[in-house]
């Protein structure tokens, strides 16, 4: 007898290349039946990607008018009649209140969560969300660091999933095999928000006294954009490409023979998760939630304090040096990052919902 598909919503923040790579994969799944909701990018956002990064993904985008419309929203989600509704963490209000929706009751509930524990004044959210947390079928965290913060807020391990992100592993196999037809580029890449908490400050001055302590400096090229942006003008060796959209930074990728990311707070930076699968070395700071599944010291790049000038500006130096053994440890971070292919994402994500649709059943 042929299962039923099951019926699978997704209410999400803004959209996004790598989660489009994602739903994308999904949507070639034979069982499942996925709709997203999620918000659309408005002009102020930092991370605009175009709409068309959607195009053949069933959704429902809101504007800004609609993010918080409670009614709207339940309205749409209501609708498709779904199975499973899966959620972006709990800070969305709209979104948390459809567990209380009588005609959803029947429905297993998801969410995913990428925020590491950071201090015991987090403990608070076991009253405030604790019992949202409660009627959930499954939690899925991002890295270990997350795992770590829904335990401590009394999620049992019996209801924890990893695995809340995949990246288009297979698309950026391209720029893999275009680097290695030529030399090792030596060019520095950062992507990311330009703003305090990923840490543009401190790179800037880095590169700079990068740049003091080597006799021919490589190009730093900073993709992105934010309230920050003015201090990348006319500094010397960087150049400000503004926020590019996916299907572009594949070129930006290409041509980058380190990746750079020194945040000082990012609980599971996708954009390292994405130099890995393009096959670059990494330097990132020991905030960067990600480096805990994607970097390992000295085989594929180097961890450094946060907000320590001094160490990053080394840790250039040391890539300078080295670049001999980059395109090996481009190769082990490519490796590293297989494990979050939208096609590896998929597999998890069908294995939470199998356990629920049989919880349900």
């Amino acid at each position: 007898m042929t299962q039923k598909r099951l019926k699978v919503v997704f209410c999400w923040s803004t959209i996004s290349g790598y989660m489009a790579a994602c739903w994308r994969a999904l949507t070639r799944h034979p069982e499942v039946e996925l709709s997203v909701l999620a918000h659309r990018p408005g002009a102020s956002t930092h991370a605009a990607f175009a709409e068309e990064i959607m195009e053949g993904i069933p959704c429902r985008l809101l504007d800004d008018g609609e993010k918080n419309d409670a009614a709207l929203i339940e309205s749409w989600v209501v609708g498709q009649k779904p199975d499973i509704v899966v959620t972006t963490g709990w800070w969305l209000s709209a979104y948390r209140r459809l567990v209380d929706v009588p005609v959803l009751r029947r429905c297993a509930f998801m969410t995913g969560v990428d925020t590491p524990w950071r201090t015991p004044l987090q403990y608070v959210n076991r009253f405030r969300v604790g019992r949202y947390l409660r009627r959930l079928d499954r939690v899925v965290v991002a890295g270990e660091r997350a795992w770590q913060h829904m335990r401590r807020l009394g999620v049992p391990e019996q209801h924890l999933g990893r695995g809340q992100y995949g990246v288009d592993w297979q698309g950026l196999g391209s720029v893999v095999a275009k680097r290695a037809a030529a030399d090792w580029p030596r060019r520095f890449l950062f992507v990311g928000r330009y703003v305090t908490e990923k840490g543009l400050d401190v790179l800037v001055e880095a590169y700079l006294g990068y740049r003091a302590l080597v006799d021919d400096p490589w190009p730093l090229e900073c993709c992105g954009r934010g309230p920050l942006g003015s201090m990348l003008s006319g500094q010397p060796g960087i150049k400000d490409r503004g926020f590019v959209q996916p299907i572009a930074m594949h070129e930006r990728w290409r041509h980058a023979g380190v990746f750079v990311i020194p945040s000082r707070f990012d609980p599971w930076p996708l954009a390292l998760v994405e130099a890995a699968a393009a096959g670059l070395p990494i330097i990132a700071t020991e905030a960067c939630g990600s480096g805990v599944e994607l970097l390992r010291e000295r085989f594929n790049g180097l961890f450094v304090p946060t907000s320590d000038v001094q160490a990053l500006a080394m840790a250039m130096v040391h890539m300078h040096q080295k670049v001999a053994d980059l395109p090996e440890w481009g190769e082990r971070s490519r490796m590293l990052a297989s494990a979050y292919s939208a096609e590896a994402w998929v597999e998890r994500w069908i294995g939470y919902f199998r356990a629920a649709r049989d919880f349900a059943g």
